[in-house]
C-alpha cells in the first residue's frame, strides 16, 4: 500500500482520546461498573490510553482486558489462512459491568459483531459502549459507534491505518490507495 495522505497526526490522536474519555464518563455518570476492553490489535493500545485518560480524569483505577477474536470471526474459515491467536485477557467476569469496547477503525461492523460475541462468553455485561479513534462507514451490518474520534468518509480502494508508538510507529492515522 501506498502512503496516500496523513489525516490525523499525534495531536489528533491524543485529543481524540481525551473527548472520547469525557464523553464516557458523562455518559455513564463515573467510573462505576466500568470496564475498557481493547479489539487486538489495533483497539489494545487505544484501550490502554484511554484508561490511562479515564484514571487521571477520575482519580480512580480502572479495569481493562484485551479480546482476541480470531475464532468469532465470520471469514476465519474462508480465508484459507490458519487463525493466529494471540490470547484474549479478560480476568474478570462482565457480569453487570458497563463495557467500553475499543477499536481502532470502524468498517463494516463485522469486526465488532465477533468482538460482542466473544464477549458474552466472560459474562453478560449491563451495557456494551463502542468507542473508535475513525469510523470510515461503508457498514455490513447495523452497528454503530457510541464514542467516535473521527468520521472519515473513504473509498472501498482505500485502507485507513492508524499507526500509534505502542507499535513501534510514529503516532497518525493515514488513508493509503489499495
Amino acid at each position: 500500500m501506498k502512503k496516500k495522505k496523513v489525516v490525523m497526526n499525534a495531536e489528533g490522536i491524543e485529543r481524540s482520546l481525551t473527548r472520547i474519555a469525557h464523553e464516557i464518563l458523562e455518559r455513564n455518570k463515573g467510573t462505576d461498573n466500568l470496564i475498557v476492553i481493547g479489539i487486538r490489535r489495533g483497539g489494545v493500545s487505544l484501550a490502554e490510553r484511554l484508561c490511562e485518560k479515564l484514571s487521571a480524569i477520575e482519580g480512580a483505577e480502572i479495569m481493562s482486558g484485551t479480546l482476541d477474536i480470531t475464532l468469532y470471526r465470520d471469514d476465519a474459515l474462508t480465508t484459507g489462512k490458519r487463525p493466529a491467536l494471540e490470547g484474549t485477557y479478560i480476568p474478570f467476569p462482565l457480569d453487570h459491568k458497563r463495557v467500553i469496547l475499543v477499536d481502532d477503525v470502524l468498517f463494516t461492523g463485522r469486526t465488532i459483531r465477533a468482538a460482542m460475541d466473544a464477549l458474552m462468553d466472560f459474562g453478560r455485561p449491563e451495557l456494551i459502549q463502542l468507542a473508535v479513534l475513525i469510523d470510515r462507514g461503508h457498514r455490513e451490518l447495523p452497528i454503530r459507534a457510541d464514542f467516535i474520534g473521527e468520521t472519515l468518509p473513504s473509498s472501498l480502494w482505500e485502507n485507513i491505518s492508524v499507526n500509534l508508538t505502542d507499535n513501534g510507529s510514529e503516532d497518525e492515522v493515514v488513508i493509503e490507495e489499495g
